[in-house]
């Protein structure tokens, strides 16, 4: 019997009256699974929490919140399957003007109080169909523009999306920025994983950008292992700095694979117009993944914009040397001691003079500077 009721469909009644979600209820037994709340606001609760619930059938006139209260909450909702759930109310006594305002705020479908099992199951059944089809062709067209298994969009959309800004950045004049990023030999992480599970462990890396870019931007894979964000309207000045902000978050990332923690780096290429003469987004998408590859030639974790020299050494702060240090990224400010340790020198004479080290700073000083220019 739980099988049985676990693969029905679940509809939740709406009314006031205990009389009329008994006769719902008996009309719609052993076909649908049936839940009841006898106001708006319990039921705009349910509807919250259970996501299994396919459509209501509501009385308009309730108590703490009436059925066209609780009708234009679930069309204004933000979740698609409120907004798109079939919604019919209980006809009774409500005027034309009432009927017109349930219209107006979205209702399905009427039923008048009292109707027989065959018409309710009817045009429930009928509601439920269309529900379900209109669910098909959105999956269907999903599918085409999303990578099924990260969620992201598809290196075919991605290019169909760059192509559209190419086309407005053209006619309007503005902004173009195109960034392609690849993880530091992820033919070895393939390796240590194995492709499906390094691909995995890539797209949550990748994921993290989600949160990062604006509205507008489009993120989707490129290559295995790879990945690429349009920014449309956006300078190539601030999109070398967030492509930098990127670089950096993925340096101190440590995503969890096989009860191991697993830290990557990333190459970067960016590509812009008008910085860039690309005749096409094709072009400009390629590009950018030329400078990326060309990013990871000249030793991988940077950032090539055509805007530099992409093998001149970052210098980086003392807060971001810590934070390199407490994720086990030691190789990486290692270049950057020179320079680190001639901005702690104060800080050193001073503890070496309190605490009575007798560090032989001459000698630290002069190595420390050694160090610095010979990495500049």
């Amino acid at each position: 019997m739980a099988t049985e009721m676990a693969e029905l469909q679940r509809i939740l009644v709406v009314d006031d009256s205990r009389l009329v979600r008994m006769a719902l209820v008996r009309n719609l037994k052993g076909q649908f699974d049936v839940r009841e709340e006898g106001d708006g606001e319990s039921a705009w609760q349910q509807l919250i929490l259970d996501h299994s619930i396919k459509a209501v059938i509501s009385d308009l006139q309730m108590p703490k919140l009436d059925g066209f209260g609780l009708l234009q909450r679930v069309r204004a909702s933000k979740q698609r399957r409120l907004q798109e759930m079939p919604f019919i109310v209980v006809s009774g006594e409500e005027t034309e003007a009432e009927r017109e305002r349930a219209r107006q705020l979205g209702v399905s479908d009427f039923v008048t109080k009292g109707a027989g099992s065959t018409e309710i199951l009817t045009r429930l059944t009928n509601l439920l169909a269309l529900s379900a089809a209109r669910e098909g062709i959105e999956a269907g067209r999903e599918s085409m523009v999303q990578d099924p298994g990260s969620g992201l969009f598809s290196r075919k959309y991605l290019e169909h999306q760059a192509a559209q800004a190419m086309s407005h950045a053209t006619r309007s004049g503005v902004d173009l920025c195109i960034m392609v990023l690849g993880f530091d030999a992820f033919d070895q992480v393939c390796e240590r994983l194995g492709p499906d599970l390094a691909e995995r462990v890539g797209t949550r890396f990748a994921k993290m950008l989600a949160g990062k870019i604006r509205q507008e931007d489009s993120l989707g894979h490129f290559a295995p292992g790879q990945f690429a964000i349009v920014a449309p309207g956006t300078s190539l000045l601030l999109f070398t700095g967030f492509a930098e902000r990127v670089r950096e978050a993925v340096e101190v990332a440590n995503v969890p694979a096989q009860g191991q923690p697993v830290s990557l780096t990333v190459s970067i290429g960016v590509a812009s117009i008008p910085a860039d003469a690309a005749t096409s987004a094709l072009a400009l998408l390629e590009l950018a993944a030329q400078r990326m590859h060309e990013a990871m030639r000249a030793g991988g974790n940077r950032i090539v914009s055509g805007a530099g020299d992409p093998a001149k050494l970052r210098q980086i702060k003392l807060q971001r040397a810590l934070e390199l240090l407490a994720a086990r990224r030691g190789e990486v400010v290692r270049p950057h001691l020179g320079q680190l340790g001639i901005e702690l020198l104060p800080l050193l004479h001073l503890m070496n003079q309190d605490l009575g080290l007798n560090l032989p700073m001459a000698e630290i000083e002069r190595r420390l500077r050694d160090r610095a220019n010979h990495n500049n």
